[in-house]
């Protein structure tokens, strides 16, 4: 083996673990975020959360992005350690995919059907179609297929490089002396270990392993090891994600690590007593591609088996090893890991947004109350509530731009877009909350009171702006477009009321029925419920939009008055409920 050949499986190396990386990103964004968002719902039960973990990695292939996945979303409070620990199972088996697939580089025969299975034969065509949707293709989902077809040709392109820069390796004594010495398990589980360890990737070093066992020294009681050295290997990317998160973020890390090494030890020492006892034959048989797969799948499966039963001992000792703070401890509300993944990133972005709005809704009808009766408790919680959606709104508004910058469908995107501008709205609506209660505490304080007539029109104005906020809270809530389609008409009738209300006013100012701090009042208030109805008229018409997939928010409310029969309609209802006091 010369200095070329040696560069020549440098090279394939670079190529299989980018093929790999590149493949893995691909299928993921193609999924529409709907397998990442399965992890973090579907886990309600063992054998779902088990099967839920198999899932989603045999698809990105990868058991360490599904693991750093798990990490960020225990860390965020989405899922508990003991769903974790049931998923992070799964990812282990879900990971054996990968090995099968490169496996069909060992396919031999002379039959035609043979022949078209041999990465040789399909991957050049893979390369073929796949460069040309990603080139010419004016589709997203069609380029992310054509990402994925050319990230698996260049992975299979690597792993014939490497496969053909190692073949001399056979005829070199050096070589054969060094997986006789891997026939000791121990050293073989360590050199797995240290290899996945430094390349993060329990698939990749599986696959160059593979790679290894076409010079034929590759015997399978040097294999079997380093095979299960690898699954302790993989388990530093989850241990490095788990770096400053929440306690159970921590124990998560900690279920995969033991779950690996005691996997690795139970059937280490079965396998070392079966070798000394007996030694098979199959021990000293050079290891084929195949069989490297097999014996992958067997051990991780034999892990999975051996400890599923005992998931509730592994959560124990995960406790024990990372004990509980004295302190209470918050979960993150937005955890950095998620972002890895801009699905499961802009799911968690929903849910918090979703309290936002809770959060800003009760405001607005606290406050609302207070106008009819003060109360000072009320009060502070509109105020507290207020400080809550301005922390939402700067944690949100940073955390999706960081979003946005990653490679998103049409459809997160529209999503990305419509929560960027919901959280705006949504803030100012506790602004406007607020100062509806700075309102209510300067009539209490000054003592004033409005006509009889101007507190009949006051409580239009207010049941108006209360069924609004309802109403442009549930389409977003519930992605009701009947509600959201509700929220325009009653705008423009508010909009209507609050230039009734302010004639009447100067009406009423004019023959003396009111005063002129009254009014003052009188004016911030119609003032600020009106822009509440503004703000609810852009949360609607963005979800309309965002269903669409197009943000032109003003063309869309233009044509939805002109045009649509259910909008005069609708007006029509809204302007005998609230302006029948005219």
């Amino acid at each position: 083996m010369d200095i070329f050949d040696i560069l020549s499986l440098l090279g394939g190396l670079c190529l299989f673990l980018f093929g790999m990386n590149v493949m893995g990103q691909a299928l993921e964004k193609s999924a529409g975020g709907k397998l990442e968002v399965m992890l973090g719902k579907l886990t309600g039960n063992k054998l779902l959360g088990f099967l839920t973990g198999m899932g989603v990695t045999a698809v990105i292939q990868s058991s360490s992005a599904t693991t750093v996945m798990v990490v960020g979303f225990v860390n965020s409070g989405l899922m508990t350690l003991r769903q974790a620990i049931h998923v992070i199972m799964g990812a282990n088996v879900g990971t054996t995919v990968t090995a099968w697939i490169l496996s069909l580089g060992g396919i031999s025969g002379d039959n035609l059907f043979l022949q078209l299975l041999k990465p040789t034969s399909f991957t050049p065509v893979l390369a073929v179609i796949g460069i040309g949707l990603y080139m010419f293709s004016k589709s997203n989902k069609k380029k992310d297929i054509g990402t994925i077809l050319l990230g698996f040709a260049v992975l299979m392109f690597g792993m014939s490089a490497m496969t053909d820069a190692v073949k001399g390796l056979g005829e070199v004594p050096q070589f054969q002396q060094l997986f006789i010495m891997f026939k000791n398990p121990f050293l073989g589980v360590l050199v797995g270990a240290v290899l996945t360890a430094v390349i993060q990737s329990s698939s990749a070093s599986v696959g160059i392993l593979q790679a290894l066992a076409v010079t034929g020294q590759v015997s399978y009681g040097a294999a079997i090891p380093i095979i299960m050295g690898q699954n302790i290997g993989t388990c530093v990317t989850a241990l490095l994600s788990s770096v400053g998160t929440t306690k159970n973020a921590k124990r998560a890390a900690i279920v995969h690590l033991s779950f690996n090494i005691i996997g690795t030890a139970v059937w280490l020492g079965v396998y070392a007593i079966v070798d000394a006892v007996v030694h098979p034959v199959l021990f000293d048989s050079a290891a084929s591609l195949a069989g490297i797969a097999v014996a992958h799948s067997i051990f991780n499966i034999a892990c999975t088996v051996l400890l599923f039963p005992m998931s509730g001992l592994l959560e124990k000792m995960a406790y024990k090893l990372v004990p509980d703070a004295k302190l209470p401890e918050h979960t993150s509300e937005l955890d950095e890991r998620l972002l890895a993944t801009p699905a499961v990133a802009l799911e968690r972005c929903h849910d918090l947004t979703l309290e936002m709005a809770r959060c800003s809704t009760e405001a607005l009808a606290l406050s609302i109350e207070c106008l009819n009766k003060y109360d000072a408790g009320k009060a502070e919680l509109v105020r507290e509530a207020e400080e809550r959606s301005d922390h939402y709104e700067d944690i949100l508004g940073s955390y999706l731009i960081r979003i946005s910058t990653h490679s998103l469908n049409e459809k997160q995107g529209a999503m990305s877009s419509m929560l960027l501008k919901a959280i705006g709205d949504f803030e100012r609506i506790s602004d406007h909350a607020v100062n509806i209660i700075e309102s209510a505490e300067e009539l209490r304080e000054k003592d004033i009171e409005f006509t009889d007539k101007a507190r009949v029109e006051l409580d239009s104005l207010c049941h108006a702006t209360r069924e609004i906020v309802e109403l442009s809270y549930k389409a977003f809530a519930e992605e009701d477009m009947d509600a959201a389609n509700c929220v325009e008409p009653l705008e423009q009738v508010i909009d209507k009321l609050k230039e009734l209300l302010r004639s009447q006013h100067i009406e009423r100012l004019r023959v003396g029925n009111c005063s002129i701090e009254a009014g003052f009042v009188w004016n911030d208030l119609i003032t600020n419920m009106e822009r509440v109805s503004d703000h609810c008229s852009n949360i609607a018409g963005c979800m309309v939009d965002a269903k669409q997939q197009n943000m032109n928010l003003h063309e869309s409310l233009k044509q939805f008055k002109s045009e649509s029969e259910l909008f005069k309609e609708k007006y029509s209802q809204y302007s005998e409920k609230y302006l029948n006091f005219v």
